[in-house]
């Protein structure tokens, strides 16, 4: 008999594996995607906020009746808020109007309170990067909280290994290749790690937005894809991570976004869709005989106003 969950908590992970069926590259190399939707909040950031959360309590970072802060785009925040409330801890978010209004609302509904950054024209930059996680530290500092600080936090890389093990299992140990964007960096570093472990062949792709590819060297700038692409080389990044870069832009992304939800009834944000854009293209560089594992990072429901607002322009002008 299968044990029950005691909590929500208990759901965090073991995620499915599917093989993509319509949207694939010409030569027929698989390409298969790990469903993080399928986590409680939709989104494979639950995996690093309970990470996080449960690393500070052991070591006596988090003491009950403690407060926790962060700065997120929103998906952290909502997986941050989620655990929190479970746990019994007050939650302080430091976000921005850049990101989907969707996950400001969720944070809000599980108990967060938020703190609002302005962005420069709901664009994602450095400088509103750099003037969040300056917002977290005074909150931190002047209240005494928990300060999970993500960019930094290496706790949450063990969540990542987990997940390696998972898609090693589920791909029975035939995977050829691993895609997933950056945003701290943690998840490609931590599966990455993971796999390699497994096997120390498996090629390793870094996905970022082509409109600030600081990673492969490019100039900062501004994009919409949202938890991806901070505008800096993060403190968890290293260079031998990856044995390539891919660089996406906002358009691809959102125009496969759109391709999964229609060809496949897969409905995800942008950096899964720049995540199958980086795939198909690394798939094209493995043969035919390839696996291509990558991450659908979240459910398409926290960028229903996103979304909506691209279809209706699309319409207009159409």
């Amino acid at each position: 008999m299968t044990a029950q969950p005691h909590t929500i908590l208990d759901r965090i992970g073991n995620t499915s594996l599917i093989g993509l069926r319509n949207i694939r590259p010409a030569n027929g190399a698989r390409i298969m995607l790990k469903l993080e939707n399928e986590n409680p909040t939709g989104s494979m950031k639950d995996r690093m906020a309970l990470a996080m959360i449960e690393a500070a309590e052991a070591d006596g970072r988090l003491r009950p009746g403690g407060t926790v802060v962060e700065y997120t785009g929103g998906s952290t925040g909502v997986s941050l808020s989620l655990v929190c409330a479970v746990k019994g801890y007050p939650l302080d978010i430091v976000t921005s109007d850049a990101f989907a209004q969707e996950k400001l609302d969720h944070m809000q509904l599980l108990g967060a309170t938020l703190h609002i950054v302005k962005s420069d024209s709901g664009r994602m930059t450095e400088k509103l990067t750099k003037d969040m996680i300056e917002e977290a530290r005074i909150i931190a500092e002047a209240k005494g909280s928990f300060w999970t600080d993500q960019m930094k936090n290496r706790d949450q890389i063990a969540a990542y290994h987990r997940m390696a093990d998972e898609i090693w299992q589920q791909t029975e140990g035939r995977i050829d290749g691993f895609v997933q964007s950056v945003g701290t960096a943690a998840s490609l570093r931590g599966i990455a790690e993971g796999l390699r472990r497994h096997h120390d062949t498996i090629r390793i792709v870094a996905v970022e937005p082509a409109e600030s590819a600081v990673l492969s060297g490019g100039p900062s700038g501004a994009h919409k894809i949202d938890g991806i692409g901070a505008g800096y080389v993060v403190p968890l990044w290293q260079q031998t991570i990856a044995d390539g870069i891919e660089r996406v832009s906002t358009e691809e992304a959102m125009a496969m976004a759109f391709r999964l939800a229609r060809e496949e009834g897969l409905f995800a944000g942008t950096s899964t869709g720049a995540n199958v854009i980086a795939a198909l293209r690394l798939a094209e560089r493995l043969g035919p005989d390839a696996t291509i594992v990558t991450v659908m990072c979240d459910t398409g429901m926290k960028y229903l106003k996103t979304f909506g607002a691209r279809l209706g322009a699309n319409a207009a002008s159409g």
